[in-house]
């Protein structure tokens, strides 16, 4: 048996890639239950069939062409809701291209080149890019809203913010401390919240946002974090949308666009 399908090899190197399958299939269904499933899924089917692994392919490459095929024949759905944000969010996808949104986070947030795209989703390269392209367009068309910021970091506060502005979205403030967030919060309703965990004066971002969801209700939240594995273990309830410090403009914009989608209002763990 070669290297790549002995099993001790393949289950460390897929533990390794487990986070990052999450973190793509959480943000393709809107939610952390849902994109868990799926992820379970795709090992389940690994279990009984590891050809992926000795078509050549990086073992990323594999395991996300592994997850593509179980999302395809599922029908590519999200979460299921038949009210609020969620339900907005079945109607606007219904309206994007064919495999824009998967093409966009493959490339935006897990950074895979238009070619492993390709690979992934058995496609080509020309079209892979297209659909990328597409995916910007038809999703930064599709919606608009207030976005409030919690980062301690001067610098990156106002990266974020000039990110959110170019998009076409409102900035309502940016908070520094758990306190200065639930207050401007309170001030101001947002419609999608980019925080990060740790925050000026020691206290956790993700405190403040589940106190603010606890008060308003039903936003969507992008979390933004160094070490997005923490937030990735699947053994409690954790954010649907994970950026990674130090993050790109195109990572930004791809989760802002598809937070604007869903509502990722679970309760969080501290």
């Amino acid at each position: 048996m070669s290297e790549t399908t002995d099993s001790s090899y393949l289950s460390v190197t897929v533990a390794s890639l487990l986070p990052y399958l999450r973190r793509y299939a959480r943000a393709l269904t809107g939610n952390q239950r849902s994109g868990d499933t799926y992820a379970a899924a795709t090992l389940e089917a690994l279990l009984t069939d590891r050809s992926v692994f000795e078509a050549g392919y990086s073992p990323k490459v594999a395991l996300f062409r592994a997850f593509h095929a179980i999302w395809s024949s599922a029908g590519a759905p999200v979460a299921e809701a038949d009210s609020g944000v969620a339900a907005r969010a079945q109607a606007l996808l219904a309206r994007l291209t064919t495999n824009s949104r998967e093409a966009l986070l493959l490339h935006t947030v897990e950074e895979f080149s238009f070619e492993d795209i390709a690979t992934i989703m058995s496609l080509d390269p020309d079209e892979a890019s297209h659909l990328v392209d597409t995916a910007r367009r038809e999703m930064a068309d599709s919606i608009s809203g207030r976005v409030m910021v919690i980062e301690d970091e001067a610098i990156i506060a106002m990266d974020l913010q000039d990110i959110v502005a170019d998009m076409g979205h409102a900035i309502t403030g940016v908070a520094r401390t758990h306190t200065g967030a639930v207050s401007l919060a309170g001030r101001e309703r947002p419609d999608l919240i980019l925080s990060d965990i740790q925050l000026a004066d020691g206290s956790s971002g993700i405190e403040a946002v589940n106190e603010i969801l606890g008060a308003a209700g039903e936003i969507p939240v992008i979390f933004i974090t160094a070490f997005p594995e923490r937030l990735l273990t699947g053994e409690r309830p954790e954010p649907a949308f994970v950026i990674t410090k130090p993050y790109t403009e195109d990572q930004v914009r791809s989760a802002i666009s598809q937070a604007m989608f869903f509502a990722s209002t679970e309760t969080l763990v501290g």
